[in-house]
Parts: structure tokens; C-alpha cells; sequence
């Protein structure tokens, strides 16, 4: 006996318990296509942490893979596999919430339910219980839920998932900051891309200006934290924050100076001072400002076991000054010029200005463009502390020299 097609489905082969998507299946196919969407949603907040990003990501891939696949007409078997694969997902958020999961860095601590969590789970359970529901029901009759049924299940599920996506997008780790990736810097690109840190243990809310616990140190293995320090706006605070987690996540693509020098960047010699800066002349005039994939320079340490990336030291086009900088975290983010170092042709540092402002030929003046140091490692004056002395260049006049003792390590 000959099997006809229906158009959107798959048609089942004689003898086999196959069947085109009934009511039930229907309903655990497009809610767990919600909760995966909301779980992709979520991945950008948590791109500072590797581990994190591939779990959301499976995740979602797995539940709106399932979710389309099972609408084609499936096997009976593969209800099951939704109803596991959901479960599964309802069971690590269960254990995120009480306990943090410890084998998933970024998930790793405790945190508060919130709402885009919450729904994503919820949606989840309903594609278990649905599953499980179309699985006992099975039969040969291949009943299929109408296009009017499909649609108003679809619709009630976007209404439901659409709005918690959009909130997925800000999501606070641990009840701290709601601004998420809101970032108005320069490197947008990249800068949207991170915000606050998975996992922040609980604590009581605060506000980005006027913290009511004390502030919290720098510490780049932890969520980040710039709240405390008056003045600072919360739009501020986000952007410093998105600024300190997207390079957290990209700059150790250099971890290896080699890698540095294949792309491009040079010493300029100033290793004796325990910080050695490599320089890319090309990326320095590039159109692109604060860009991890693209730092003007990179920073290493220097100690008796070799060389170790500790920063980025952001730099301005050509043109800018002190007076033109780009608002980052407000009070947060000091610039500083070098206006009195010598170069040779080559580029590496051998001297001082002259009293009168110039090099001793054949030396050269260097950039006196602004500069933005963003530490990946803790630093005692903050995430984005100059160095000391002359290393430390020169800040807009009329400014006192920042040390941000509140994030300080």
C-alpha cells in the first residue's frame, strides 16, 4: 500500500510506529524551542567565561535542534530525547540555583533566580511533560495536531519567550548590575559582547554610584565589580566593566610574545623597568579604538622566569589629545600622555626630552596621543592604573593622579 506525503511532514514508512507531530508533540517542540532560544539569548552576557558560553551553547543548540527536527514527523523513541535533553537543562538550572555547578567555570557559583532563567526553565519542563505526554500516546493513527493548533501554540510560545530574550540580554549575575552590555565607547564590536561576570556569589543589591557593601577588588578570576566610587555613573561603570571583560577574553591570544611579534608588535625596549611595552605601528592608526582584537599595545612583565602578558595599553588615533578622550568609566578610566620620551628611528626608547622639550638627534619625540592601560592581572591602583613614575606619563592638567584604591588588589 502506497504512502502519501503531507506537505511539511514526514511520511511514515509501512510497519513503523512513526508519526507527524500530534498536539502534545507539538506543544513540547515549541517550548523547548523558547527555552533554547532564551538560553542562546544568554550566551553574550557570559562570553567572558569559555566553559559557560559552550555549555549555553549546547544547550540551545540541543533543545531548538530537537525542537524543529521533532515537528517533521519522528520516530517514537526521539519523544524521549526531548523530554531527556529538556531535563537535563531543568536540572542544571535547579543546580545553578542552589549550588552553582562546579565543574562549568562561570557557573560555578550560586546565583538568584531571575526572570529570563526562569521562564527558559519553565519552558523546559513544559517540553518534558509534553514529551513524556506524547510518548505514552503514541498510536499508529498518526493524529496531527491542525495548522490552527500549530500556530497558536507557536504564537503563545513567542509571546512568552520574545520578551524574556530581550531581558536574557541584561541578565544580572548574582542580583548585581542590570545594565548588561550597554556600552557607548569606541570597539563596540567587541565591547557589547561582555558584561559583569557569571556567577557572582549573592550579596545585597547596590547601586553602580553609591554602594551599600563595601567595594569589591580586582580580581580578573572573579565577577567583575566597579561599583563604590563616587561620581562614577552606572552607564560608566558598565562601560568599564564591558571593557575590562572583553579584553579578558581576547588579549591572551598574545600570552606568547612570539605571537605578538607575528602580528606585528615590537618592543620598545623599557623591559628594565620591569614592564616591557610592544607597540603595533599598524594598528595605531587603524580606525579602531579599544579594540582587543586589535590593541595599539600589549603589556608584559618581566621577572626571572621570563615574560608574562599583564595588560593592553589602549591608544588613540593621531590627532587626539587629553581634552578629546572618549568617556569610559568616567572617573574610573584616567588617560595619560608621554610627552618627554625619546625614541630611536627604530622605535625603542633611549632617553628624555631635553629641558626645552626636544630629542637630541638622532633620537625622535614619540605619539603623544592619549593611552588607556586595561590590567588583566590584579594591580594595587585598580583595573586601569597607570604605572609609577616616569612610566607613568602625564595626565590632564589640573587632575591629581588616579589610584583606585577601592579595586586595588
Amino acid at each position: 500500500m502506497a504512502t502519501t506525503a503531507v506537505p511539511g511532514m514526514l511520511a511514515a514508512a509501512p510497519g513503523r510506529t512513526e508519526t507527524a507531530a500530534a498536539p502534545a508533540l507539538v506543544v513540547a517542540s515549541f517550548a523547548s524551542i523558547g527555552a533554547g532560544a532564551i538560553h542562546a539569548a544568554a550566551i553574550g552576557v557570559h562570553s567572558e567565561h569559555r566553559q559557560a558560553v559552550i555549555a549555553f551553547t549546547v544547550v540551545a543548540l540541543a533543545q531548538i535542534g530537537w525542537g524543529v527536527v521533532s515537528l517533521l514527523g519522528v520516530p517514537r523513541p526521539f519523544a524521549l530525547v526531548g523530554a531527556a535533553c529538556n531535563l537535563a537543562a531543568v536540572g542544571g538550572w535547579v543546580l545553578a540555583k542552589t549550588e552553582g555547578i562546579a565543574f562549568v567555570d562561570g557557573l560555578d557559583v550560586q546565583e538568584d533566580v531571575q526572570t529570563a532563567d526562569a521562564v527558559a526553565a519553565a519552558l523546559a519542563g513544559v517540553a518534558v511533560i509534553a514529551a513524556l505526554v506524547a510518548f505514552v500516546s503514541w498510536s499508529r493513527t498518526r493524529q496531527r495536531a491542525s495548522k490552527a493548533v500549530v500556530v497558536a501554540i507557536a504564537t503563545v510560545s513567542a509571546v512568552v519567550a520574545a520578551p524574556t530574550m530581550v531581558s536574557a540580554g541584561s541578565h544580572a549575575h548574582g542580583g548585581g548590575h542590570g545594565d548588561g552590555g550597554a556600552t557607548a565607547t569606541a570597539g563596540d564590536d567587541h565591547a557589547h559582547e561582555a558584561t559583569a561576570a557569571a556567577g557572582q556569589p549573592e550579596e545585597p543589591e547596590h547601586d553602580h554610584g553609591d554602594a551599600v557593601v563595601p567595594p569589591t577588588p580586582y580580581d580578573p578570576t572573579k565577577p567583575i565589580d566597579l561599583s563604590g566610587v563616587d561620581g562614577v555613573t552606572p552607564e560608566q561603570q558598565a562601560r568599564a566593566e564591558n571593557l575590562i571583560a572583553v579584553t579578558l577574553l581576547r588579549l591572551p591570544k598574545y600570552a606568547d610574545p612570539a605571537a605578538a611579534e607575528a602580528d606585528g608588535f615590537r618592543s620598545i625596549g623599557d623591559g628594565l623597568t620591569g614592564y616591557e611595552h610592544y607597540i603595533n605601528r599598524a594598528n595605531m592608526a587603524d580606525g579602531r579604538v579599544l579594540d582587543p582584537d586589535y590593541p595599539e599595545s600589549v603589556v608584559y612583565q618581566r621577572d626571572g622566569s621570563g615574560k608574562k602578558l599583564v595588560a593592553a595599553m589602549y591608544m588613540l588615533e593621531p590627532g587626539a589629545t587629553l581634552e578629546t578622550v572618549p568617556d569610559v568609566g568616567g572617573p574610573l578610566t584616567q588617560w595619560h600622555i608621554h610627552n618627554n620620551l625619546c625614541f630611536t628611528v627604530e622605535g625603542r626608547v633611549a632617553g628624555l626630552t631635553n629641558a626645552d622639550g626636544t630629542c637630541t638627534p638622532p633620537l625622535v619625540e614619540g605619539s603623544h596621543v592619549p593611552m588607556l592601560h586595561v590590567w588583566i592581572v590584579p594591580h594595587e591602583c585598580g583595573p586601569f592604573a597607570a604605572l609609577e613614575g616616569v612610566a607613568g606619563g602625564q595626565i590632564r592638567e589640573g587632575e591629581q593622579r588616579w589610584c583606585d584604591h577601592a579595586h586595588g588588589a
